[in-house]
């Protein structure tokens, strides 16, 4: 598809290589979704982890992680051109002399590389101590499947602003964006600060998600809980975890779990961290997937729970319960795995008081299930906790239902199937009132527009699948559109 615009002519190529959609449920749930056959794929050639040479291109069948995280990758390697388009944001590069077209810039000092990169025969010299350093460390890296500039470093100060208080109610934050002004990040968290000592002296954690950068992730650990032993658990199958396991091998105290997914269109989105200190445990349950690019300039969330004291010794079962039963459905989540490699964390959480946990646990598992089953998981479990603990209000019918997606599955012919049927339901529910007759609804879903003028530019469109396929058996989504 070809338009013309204010910035010149520009293409978006559709595809169905992002039929295997991504979405983000409920944070810390495992969602069944369903999804389009994907493409064809070539079949992957062995794969050998080698030192990233300067400026070499990164083959996409270095990708990892789902059909959608491909393509995400392969649209920022090959991000759509501009034809006399003036220039954009301030951090994007101008057009590479080769004909590759523009990347992005993660800093001023990678402006100045590229300056470096047209001069001639520039003057050699031996660098410092410090940039040897770095360039060694750079060398040992693994190539990654999100291009060249993915390891760049945030500036100097992105890491210096105060942990915010965590004695607030709901314990929710955002994290930390690269490219905004400091105020902008007042209050949030990045991964390192989440993992840093000032939480707690960590001795061992379980990541769960979705996609996973092995090499980035162990660099987020401070260097004292570096080799503290990991457990990744994932849902990827075949190739997918062919490649996951690869890039797990130079780090010895990295060990996997993989998820069972006992129905054709299971898939493993659980986004969670379980932290185990010397002083306590403590759970996060966040939107992030594993990857720099979700760390780096997009806006995500998370939740932190208070770090959990051990119980004392001889306490019962049923001690350390929260008022929101909060203790007995992640043990009951984390049975559903049916994983002997979570045996451990299971028995360390009932030793563990939760009783300060102010929230519910909505989780999602792959599965058929009928009767009182239904409200144990997803929506319909969401559902329940709003007729049991809300009550009606004066005015409600006029509240609208306001939805934001980053990806967009099949909803069914029309908004009868699903969209009205059963979640517009749920999200209406307010107590024991009687079921209101046509709420207003608005999704909220990116334009183009508001991709080209994001912080990424195009390439961030690559985190937003929705296949023309889908799309077009479903035109009728477009009237709640935002």
């Amino acid at each position: 598809m070809s338009q013309a615009s204010l910035h010149g002519r520009w293409t978006v190529s559709s595809s169905d290589d992002d039929d295997d959609d991504e979405d983000i449920p409920p944070s810390g749930t495992t969602a069944p979704k369903p999804r389009m056959s994907p493409s064809p794929v070539p079949e992957p050639t062995p794969l050998e982890v080698k030192a990233e040479p300067v400026r070499t291109p990164v083959s996409s069948s270095l990708t990892i992680g789902s059909e959608a995280r491909q393509s995400a990758a392969r649209n920022q390697l090959n991000p759509v051109k501009f034809e006399n388009s003036p220039s954009l944001a301030g951090k994007r590069k101008k057009e590479a002399s080769d004909g590759s077209g523009w990347a992005l810039s993660d800093s001023d000092e990678d402006d100045a590389e590229v300056k470096s990169d047209r001069q001639v025969d520039p003057p050699k010299r031996a660098p410092p101590n410090g940039e040897r350093k770095k360039a060694k460390m750079e060398s040992e890296r693994p190539p990654s499947p999100h291009g060249r500039l993915y390891y760049i470093d945030e500036p100097d100060d992105f890491f210096e602003s105060s942990v915010p208080c965590l004695n607030d109610t709901y314990r929710f934050y955002l994290n930390k964006v690269t490219g905004l002004d400091r105020k902008y990040n007042s209050g949030a968290l990045h991964i390192r600060d989440i993992l840093s000592p000032l939480f707690g002296t960590l001795k061992e954690s379980v990541q769960f998600n979705y996609c996973f950068d092995i090499p980035w992730m162990v660099k987020q650990f401070p260097p004292e809980f570096r080799h503290c032993p990991v457990l990744i658990v994932h849902g990827d199958k075949r190739e997918a975890k062919a490649r996951l396991l690869q890039q797990g091998q130079p780090f010895p105290h990295v060990r996997f779990c993989q998820a069972k997914l006992d129905i054709a269109f299971g898939t493993h989105h659980t986004k969670m961290m379980l932290l185990w200190y010397e002083e306590g445990f403590r759970v996060v349950i966040l939107t992030s997937n594993l990857i720099r690019a979700d760390w780096y300039q997009k806006t995500q969330g998370m939740w932190m729970s208070p770090l959990f004291p051990r119980l004392p010794e001889g306490s019962s079962a049923s001690s350390g319960e929260s008022p929101t039963f909060f203790k007995r459905d992640l043990l009951e989540y984390l049975a559903s795995y049916r994983a002997p490699e979570l045996e451990d964390w299971i028995q360390r959480i009932k030793e563990h008081d939760l009783s300060e946990t102010r929230v519910y646990l909505v989780a999602s598992t792959p599965g058929r299930y009928v009767g009182a089953d239904m409200e144990r998981w997803g929506h319909l479990r969401l559902r329940k906790l709003l007729h049991e603990h809300t009550d009606p209000i004066p005015g409600e019918e006029r509240w609208p239902v306001i939805g934001q997606f980053s990806s967009i599955g099949s909803m069914g012919a029309d908004k009868t199937k699903w969209l009205a049927g059963e979640f517009q339901r749920t999200l209406t529910t307010l107590g024991k009132s009687s079921l209101r007759p046509d709420p207003p609804m608005y999704l909220l879903y990116p334009s183009v527009e508001d991709v080209r003028l994001s912080l990424e530019g195009y390439p961030a469109g690559g985190s937003l699948p929705y296949s023309i396929q889908t799309a077009q058996k479903q035109i009728w989504l477009h009237s709640y559109f935002q």
